[in-house]
């Protein structure tokens, strides 16, 4: 019996372990299964699905319309270089590839870099603005302190050269040497020099033998009948505005004369059609160069050829030319502006009488003139090297009296109708040609 009950009491107490670990058991299970149903309802919260679930869907959409675009932009980038490379098949491709992708691509491209550019002004406004200031008083200064040292130096060498001889030998020799010269017959070699073409770059070259030719080249007399020669009558003095002679000569607004002014045209020319093949297109580059050669006695020189410029520029070189396409006129120089009148060469007329029998219609061409203006401008610190276009009109006089006028002009603020001339004609460059100052016709007066 006794043995029975202490059976019964160690069953009831493995009867007890066994419930409270069953209940531990439980608690736990209980517990992970509430984390468990935690985490997912935080992971299907409202708050959660309104923060990221609607905005991955547009992000993705926003960065699909990104990536199309930027591939866009990139066509469109390659045809502008295809076009600058005068490829224009490829580039129609990549332009129709872009537009087939962006409609508006050109006008997106041009906005955003219009943006960029005014963001970096913006940026850098206040740093160009003082750099320019800068820049700009370094200049003056520059310049200031290079006038001022010229002329130091001229007022040092003519205290130490003898105003009556150019030089000295430097060694004994038996030969008559140039510095036994008078300085009257020196100025006038100097003349020769210049010559009446005005080749002040072989007087330059002259003044860097040694001091009494460096003095001897900036004599007064000589620069003042370059400047005269050059200006005319609306020459005047060079005070108060110039220094001297010699400043107003190379700071006035002039012409160049030992070479051509010369520019490049081209454009692109459509083409017929063949009668079998409809959708063909054909394309034609047409280019072409137009040369100016100025005189300083007034006379201007103009062709126009699509040969080479070699050519060109010795069929330019004589005053009379032999080539009949040259048209031969005068100029006027106002200020920074050159105004120009040009007509073809007179041909002699050749005697038909041989054809009375057999008459042909004769076209009228008409007898043109042209009118050019431009203006004169540096470029690329090359002082007076550009021309650019402000108009240029022709005259058509007809033998039955008739006459036309076709008038092209660089538009103002107020006139809106008249077409730019700025777009059709490039600006001229000048060239300086070594032929045009190998010889010395006549001295400078």
């Amino acid at each position: 019996m006794n043995h029975c009950g202490e059976s019964s009491d160690d069953t009831d107490e493995g009867d007890d372990q066994e419930a409270s670990s069953l209940q531990g058991k439980n608690f736990e299970d209980a517990l992970t299964s509430f984390r468990e149903q935690w985490q997912r309802e935080l992971t299907i919260s409202p708050k959660h699905d309104a923060s990221r679930t609607p905005k991955q869907p547009s992000m993705e959409v926003a960065s699909d319309e990104a990536s199309i675009e930027s591939k866009a932009k990139n066509l469109f980038l390659k045809g502008i270089e295809h076009e600058q490379s005068r490829k224009f098949y490829e580039a129609i491709q990549f332009y129709k590839r872009a537009v087939q992708l962006v409609p508006d691509i050109e006008v997106r491209l041009y906005e955003s870099t219009k943006a960029k550019a005014r963001d970096k002004y913006d940026a850098d406004d206040s740093l160009d603005t003082l750099d320019n200031d800068l820049s700009a008083n370094n200049d003056n200064e520059n310049y200031n302190e290079a006038d001022e040292e010229e002329t130091d130096l001229f007022l040092k060498l003519s205290k130490i050269v003898n105003p009556n001889r150019v030089c000295y030998p430097k060694f004994e020799q038996s030969t008559t040497h140039l510095s036994a010269l008078p300085m009257e017959i020196v100025l006038f070699i100097l003349k020769w020099v210049v010559s009446s073409e005005l080749d002040f770059r072989s007087l330059e070259m002259f003044s860097r033998v040694c001091r009494g030719f460096y003095i001897t080249a900036r004599d007064k007399e000589i620069w003042r009948l370059a400047c005269v020669r050059v200006w005319g009558v609306n020459c005047g003095t060079c005070e108060p505005l110039y220094q001297s002679w010699r400043d107003m000569y190379l700071h006035r607004p002039r012409l160049r004369y030992n070479g051509c002014y010369i520019s490049k045209t081209s454009y692109i020319r459509d083409g017929e059609n063949n009668f079998q093949d409809r959708f063909y297109r054909p394309w034609h580059l047409v280019e072409y160069y137009r040369y100016f050669r100025f005189f300083p006695e007034g006379r201007v020189l103009m062709l126009t050829s699509t040969d080479e410029a070699q050519s060109c520029v010795n069929s330019l070189r004589n005053r009379v030319p032999r080539n009949p396409s040259v048209l031969i006129g005068h100029y006027r120089l106002h200020d920074n502006c050159v105004t120009l009148m040009l007509k073809k060469q007179e041909t002699k007329g050749v005697n038909f009488a041989y054809r009375r029998k057999k008459r042909e219609p004769v076209h009228d061409s008409g007898e043109q003139t042209f009118h050019i203006e431009f203006e004169i401008q540096n470029h690329h610190r090359r002082v007076n090297s550009q021309l650019r276009w402000i108009s240029y009109s022709i005259f058509t006089k007809y033998k039955n009296g008739v006459e036309a006028k076709i008038w092209l002009k660089e538009p103002s603020v107020r006139e809106f109708r008249v077409s730019p001339i700025g777009g059709r004609y490039p600006p001229l460059k000048f060239s300086r040609v070594k032929s045009y100052t190998q010889e010395s016709e006549a001295p400078l007066q």
